[in-house]
């Protein structure tokens, strides 16, 4: 807001005016004076968004605005530093913790909407735990602006942008309760022996089996950090705070000589290894796509082959996690040892094949919620971008 240039550094081809630095107060109507906050218990349901600081916290009958505006949290923001600004349009309902401006004059209300994005509201909020953006301090701001065409031909881009991430975050939830819903139908509880779907063709009934009985389970160790012969070779050496949110792992930060891992209890464990983090943070898993070993932070599933596929036990890592959450046990923090994760029981289908199937199926579901994510993430770091370089 307080920058002395007076363009930004990249344009749409043809335009070169300087852009102006206009108050808020003299490009928009603030339209407060129409807001009706109703409590909960007295609306009416209908089709109308009933928004609050935050966005849409219910729909009703009715409607308080129509046409286009941009809402600002008032008080009761969620986040302070990307403060809740939104550009709505048509029939809204809206209560008293947003202020709802119009764009006046020659002004588009999609542009100033990425324009009022970019303040700084964090430094300018009254009050205490409830932070507050008073009104005349909203509308005595300053922002830089170009002439109409050039602000529709970039707000244009930017509408563009949030809607293509909108598609891929649909997409993304989308999937994501796909896959919880097959999660829970394509595994039977301890109690049942049939999961409620089933691929066509596999009719025994699953039985219970013990993890150790179908892997084996693999603790790591660390070699000495004061020696340095031990470090920089050329074997992967995993510690829990590099399983975050991948499935498969190749490569890791921290690598150990041969010396290194000889000196100490670490294990090479195969391609295709579940590593599972039974300390400070149980139940993070990846799978092994190079092979590697890990500090003592885990208790690593090395299936047997022919009993157990990879990512089919890999698609159980919330009973995993569940079951490393109970048992765990430790004075200074949660720990499952190995003989205990061998101990866990799950439902098993007696056919390797059956296990296959429902491993390639979520192996599919994850590539494709992956691909949505990456899309999205993606998309977020483009708008980013420009957003940087295209407003002052």
């Amino acid at each position: 807001m307080n920058n002395t240039k007076e363009e930004p550094t990249l344009r749409f081809k043809g335009f070169t005016e300087p852009w102006e630095q206009r108050k808020l107060g003299d490009l928009t109507i603030r339209l407060d004076n129409q807001r009706i906050p109703v409590a909960e218990s007295k609306r009416t349901e209908g089709p109308t968004p009933y928004y609050g600081a935050n966005g849409i916290q219910d729909y009703v009958s009715g409607y308080t605005h129509d046409g286009e505006y941009i809402l600002v949290a008032e008080d009761g923001a969620n986040d302070l530093k990307n403060y809740p600004v939104q550009y709505v349009k048509g029939r809204i309902w809206v209560n008293n913790h947003a202020h709802v401006l119009k764009a006046n004059g020659d002004n588009s209300t999609p542009f100033l909407k990425y324009v009022i994005s970019s303040a700084d509201f964090e430094s300018v909020l009254v009050g205490g735990g409830r932070a507050k953006l008073n009104a005349n301090i909203m509308m005595n701001l300053d922002f830089w602006m170009p002439k109409r065409k050039e602000q529709d031909l970039i707000s244009s881009l930017f509408l563009s942008l949030d809607s293509l991430i909108t598609l891929h975050q649909r997409k993304y939830e989308k999937l994501k309760s796909i896959k919880t819903g097959f999660l829970e139908k394509m595994f039977p509880t301890e109690k049942e022996k049939f999961p409620r779907i089933r691929f066509k063709g596999f009719t025994e009934p699953w039985e219970q089996r013990k993890l150790g009985d179908l892997a084996d389970i693999v603790g790591g160790g660390t070699p000495s950090t004061a020696i340095s012969a031990y470090w920089g070779g050329t074997i992967n050496w995993y510690s829990p705070i590099e399983i975050g949110n991948q499935i498969f792992v190749s490569t890791s930060q921290n690598k150990i000589t041969n010396e290194g891992y000889k000196s100490c209890s670490a294990k090479i464990l195969p391609i295709g290894t579940i590593l599972f983090t039974s300390r400070a943070g149980i139940g993070k898993t990846a799978i092994l796509a190079e092979k590697g070993c890990t500090n003592q932070g885990f208790q690593s599933i090395v299936p047997n082959t022919k009993l157990l596929d990879s990512y089919f036990v890999f698609s159980r890592s919330p009973e995993l996690k569940r079951y490393g959450d109970i048992t765990g046990a430790g004075s200074t923090f949660a720990e499952v040892s190995g003989k205990q994760m061998a101990k866990m029981e799950l439902m098993m289908p007696k056919e390797l094949k059956e296990q296959e199937a429902i491993g390639n199926l979520f192996k599919s579901l994850d590539s494709l919620i992956t691909l949505h994510q990456r899309k999205c993430d993606l998309l977020k770091n483009i708008k980013k971008a420009f957003l940087s370089r295209m407003f002052i």
